[in-house]
């Protein structure tokens, strides 16, 4: 697959032609840190609970420390998760912001926020 890599970077014009191939990359590590089961759960629990330590994730996923760790280490990468140092521990949350960037970089002309995916409409809002 050695044309793989340039077959990417030609699919996202941007409005002056110019290829758009940092926000290509910025959004297959997106996707790429969602593409995982347990990150997923680990995004399903805050939303949840709100605030959770990396103990506590991992006791609910019945995985070690490191391995909850490498997982919130991707989606603190992507954004979608923030966290605070109380003395030995790290508590997580869902960063308030961290669907703002990729709604901009799929909608970058302040347009409807909103993908048609065959059968189905998925739209984004912003609460105020």
């Amino acid at each position: 697959m050695a044309g793989r890599g340039k077959a990417s970077r030609s699919v996202a014009p941007s409005s002056d032609g110019v290829t758009r191939v940092r926000t290509v990359r910025e959004l297959s590590e997106f996707f790429k840190s969602l593409a995982d089961e347990n990150r997923l759960k680990i995004l399903f629990m805050l939303a949840e609970h709100g605030e959770l330590n990396v103990s506590a994730i991992g006791e609910q996923l019945g995985q070690s420390q490191p391995a909850v760790s490498h997982h919130l280490t991707q989606l603190k990468g992507a954004g979608l998760v923030e966290y605070r140092r109380e003395g030995k521990f790290n508590f997580y949350a869902l960063h308030p912001t961290g669907l703002h960037e990729l709604v901009e970089h799929l909608f970058p002309d302040g347009g409807p926020a909103r993908l048609s995916l065959g059968g189905v409409d998925v739209s984004f809002r912003r609460r105020n």
